[in-house]
């Protein structure tokens, strides 16, 4: 059974740093990645990695305050958040795909596997 457990989420004031982790079970995936969806919002993409880590992908957003990392032997991946903003305020999610797709597109319709979410709130 496949599961995306996600941590690190929290409350951080404007400028602070948070590191949010997914923890992937179930099988080898393709590219792993993170989405947010703050309240009235859709859900936007952040980040994405291949599984070799060969193909990066951030929203324009999040570029040059984000990164993402994996560790593939603990099938695990990561988003490092610095500088941030309260306009990051949103629940996170952490996305797989099948390990044949291993592309980080930004398209969440191209992701197979989700978490259930953390929350980050960031204040002004």
């Amino acid at each position: 059974q496949v599961q995306l457990v996600e941590s690190g989420g929290g409350l951080v004031q404007a400028g602070g740093s948070l590191r949010l982790s997914c923890a992937a079970s179930g099988r080898t995936f393709g590219a792993m990645g993170w989405f947010r969806q703050a309240p009235g919002k859709e859900r936007e993409f952040v980040s994405a990695r291949s599984f070799s880590g060969d193909r990066i992908n951030y929203a324009d957003s999040v570029k040059g305050r984000f990164g993402i990392s994996r560790d593939n032997v603990k099938n695990t991946v990561y988003l490092q958040m610095n500088s941030l903003k309260p306009e990051d305020t949103a629940v996170y999610y952490c996305a797989a795909q099948r390990f044949l797709t291993n592309q980080p597109y930004p398209d969440p319709r191209n992701y197979d596997y989700w978490g259930q979410g953390t929350q980050v709130t960031v204040s002004a």
